[in-house]
């Protein structure tokens, strides 16, 4: 934190021009606000480090500021000043989140010291949230190259930080692990964390499970549902291949972001809601906003920060750390202790060109793990059925590659968090048929 902001929230001018005065001398930014009310819409508007309020104010008073701000995620620390002989109201203050507090009358010393101590609890907290951060890219990204450090570093500093992201890049790069990195690493990490595949229902009926719908809204509504958005209430709510959604659906989301409220579909009464958005795609929305596909007002809200994953073939130095962490959590599954890629294998994989990125690569090592008879894996990474094994395993291949089968459809009836519908368009086969392998391999 280099120049630090001050808000000082008093209903008395003089006290305010007093504190900016202390303050200012000090080398602090001040920014002035008359009560509660006129505090909280300015601090909603950012760039507040720390709020300096007294604890009687009308309309709005200290307690009820304090509040509102605890509620809201990413919100500045607070200092509360309060009269001579009320202790217990500024102790009363701190159980409700605020950093200290003096009282009046005050000494300019005293307060240019208090505010410095909370700048570097705000400060230390900050690095914490930093270093959080780190772990939290730990747990879901697997990289060695300079291209994902640059990634990383940029989630580092966003995830913190309450604003919109836009993730792009091609599909199977890893868009959703970058997501959920951002959420780890954010204030709402313990808040709900709602993901949405724009893609995997009509667009008509989008709109209905991104705001809800009450009954009798539609045909087949025969009972009221919240939608998404008050799911997510609080938290994160990741809009995966968003450029998938309808008009319709462009104009409320545009609405929901706007106005920090949603209409449910047949409604009458919007809803509020505090939702952080995320969302990916893999295409390039400026040519979709050129072509009329997509709101140039929407385009704008959801780029206020955009994080670009490359491709694999642009970072083959990943290739062969995620084709071992790959390999251990496939060994895990399958049931093989400390599966090891040989030479090789490991080879092979560095030199392809994997047009479906990092999900392709995972299915491929899944493929080589499932139909190996041991721990040491030499077999041709991208050979099907008998090919890639020796004489001794054709015995075992129908029972390792319905083990195989059964494993690659889990997992993509998790990623689509149990959307049939969806899970066997990525996988290429029809609905019917997802479900008679699930039934076969005991998955419903």
């Amino acid at each position: 934190m280099t120049t630090v902001r001050v808000l000082v929230v008093d209903d008395e001018p003089a006290v305010r021009f007093t504190l900016r005065a202390i303050l200012e001398d000090a080398g602090f930014e001040v920014e002035e606000a008359g009560d509660g009310v006129e505090g909280l819409e300015r601090v909603r508007r950012g760039g507040v480090d720390l709020v300096l309020s007294d604890l009687r104010m009308p309309r709005m008073d200290g307690m009820q500021l304090l509040g509102e701000l605890r509620a809201m995620p990413g919100a500045p620390r607070a200092i509360v000043i309060t009269a001579h002989g009320s202790e217990r109201h500024a102790v009363e203050a701190m159980k409700q989140g605020a950093l200290d507090y003096f009282a009046k009358p005050f000494e300019g010393d005293e307060i240019v010291r208090v505010v410095r101590r909370s700048v570097e609890t705000v400060r230390l907290a900050e690095e914490n949230r930093r270093l959080r951060a780190r772990l939290a890219l730990g747990r879901t990204m697997v990289f060695e190259s300079a291209a994902m450090g640059a990634v990383a570093e940029l989630v580092e500093r966003v995830g913190p930080r309450d604003v919109t992201v836009l993730i792009g890049g091609e599909s199977g790069v890893g868009k959703e692990l970058v997501a959920e990195a951002l959420v780890r690493s954010s204030p709402r990490a313990g808040r709900p964390f709602v993901r949405f595949n724009c893609g995997a229902l009509p667009r008509e009926l989008a709109e209905a499970e991104l705001f809800g719908h009450v009954r009798g809204a539609f045909t087949g509504a025969e009972r009221e549902r919240p939608g998404l958005f008050r799911e997510a209430d609080g938290g994160t709510l990741f809009l995966d291949e968003i450029a998938e959604l309808g008009a319709g659906a462009q104009a409320a989301l545009l609405r929901a972001i706007q106005e920090r409220e949603v209409r449910p579909v047949g409604g009458d009464r919007a809803v509020t809601v505090d939702v952080r958005i995320l969302a990916a795609t893999n295409r390039e929305l400026v040519k979709e906003v050129e072509a009329g596909r997509f709101r140039r007002d929407l385009f704008f809200r959801l780029d206020v920060v955009t994080i670009r994953v490359p491709p694999l073939r642009e970072r083959p130095e990943d290739v062969v750390p995620l084709a071992e962490h790959f390999a251990r959590r496939f060994g895990d599954r399958f049931g093989i202790e400390r599966p090891r890629l040989s030479v090789r294998v490991l080879e092979r994989l560095r030199a392809a060109s994997w047009p479906g990125n990092v999900r392709e690569l995972e299915h491929a090592v899944e493929r080589l793990v499932a139909l190996a008879d041991g721990p040491e894996i030499d077999a041709d990474p991208f050979a099907s059925g008998a090919e890639g094994l020796g004489d001794d395993a054709a015995p075992g291949l129908r029972e390792r590659v319905g083990r195989f089968e059964r494993g690659l459809i889990r997992e993509e009836l998790e990623r689509c968090g149990g959307n049939q519908s969806e899970a066997a368009r990525r996988l290429g086969i029809g609905r019917v048929t997802l479900l008679e392998k699930m039934r076969r391999h005991g998955l419903r």
